[in-house]
């Protein structure tokens, strides 16, 4: 190209960039404001389904409850999150759904559903160093843990109980490689489900033991999602450097 074609054709290539770059910006934006509406609304529900529940208001947890993963989903979409991180969630809400029946068959739904959430958080997680000293006190927790309710608990739900126990402990263990935040969403979720397995065991129990029950649930899963958008580099006004795994969406 001669120079005075490429003088003619200058403006209106950099006129085309600065044009895509402002529609880039707007679509960015406009990600932004509805991730933040959504957050707002699964911060909505989640008062309002603990309020239910504290008001032992039952139709209200089962209006609210199955609201709070799907608004976590979508918002975790504005944020173009990792396809696993979704996957942990969609299970997530799988076993919400499931556990909202009173039923021993219900039960066991929702514990697999939770079981394979937690495999897609293990895989999200990655091959980072998890601390000596961290894992131990987790393997003491859940050796611990088993071994205090298994006595307790229905003898066709032990072996079930005990092989959840493990994966839902590795993962509370390894969610720490995503950083403080993800580290006491694990912990958190840890501690629900062994208050969900305390109830199980018909042991004494809190006042409102589903309230603390959802109250840590809802917490854990809220950290554990921006835990991972903020170590996948999803979260807004971060880059998401390339990834070869899988684990991480790059693409616009």
């Amino acid at each position: 190209m001669s120079a005075a074609a490429s003088a003619a054709a200058g403006p209106g290539s950099h006129g085309t960039g600065a044009g895509a770059g402002a529609g880039a910006g707007a679509a960015s934006g406009a990600r932004a404001t509805a991730g933040r509406v959504l957050l707002a609304a699964f911060a909505a529900a989640t008062a309002a389904d603990l309020v239910s529940l504290l008001a032992a208001w039952y139709p209200g947890h089962v209006l609210f409850k199955p609201l709070l993963m799907p608004l976590l989903i979508a918002y975790a979409v504005t944020c173009r999150a990792p396809r696993l991180l979704l996957a942990a969630l969609a299970f997530g809400w799988g076993g919400d759904l499931a556990l909202l029946f009173d039923a021993e068959p219900a039960f066991l739904v929702g514990m697999g559903s939770f079981a394979a959430g937690h495999v897609c958080y293990l895989v999200l997680f990655g091959r980072g160093r998890t601390q000596p000293a961290l894992a131990a006190g987790y393997a003491a927790a859940l050796l611990g843990t088993v071994g205090l309710l298994w006595g307790d608990l229905p003898a066709d739900l032990r072996i079930p109980v005990a092989c959840y126990s493990l994966l839902l402990t590795a993962m509370a263990c390894r969610a720490g490689v995503f950083g403080l935040r993800a580290g006491i969403g694990g912990a958190l979720f840890l501690l629900s489900d062994s208050l969900i397995a305390s109830g199980v065991a018909d042991w004494p129990q809190l006042p409102r033991p589903d309230f603390w029950i959802m109250a840590t649930y809802a917490a854990a899963q809220y950290l554990l999602t921006t835990g991972a958008l903020a170590a996948t580099g999803q979260a807004y006004g971060r880059a998401a450097a390339p990834a070869d795994d899988g684990r991480m969406r790059t693409d616009p």
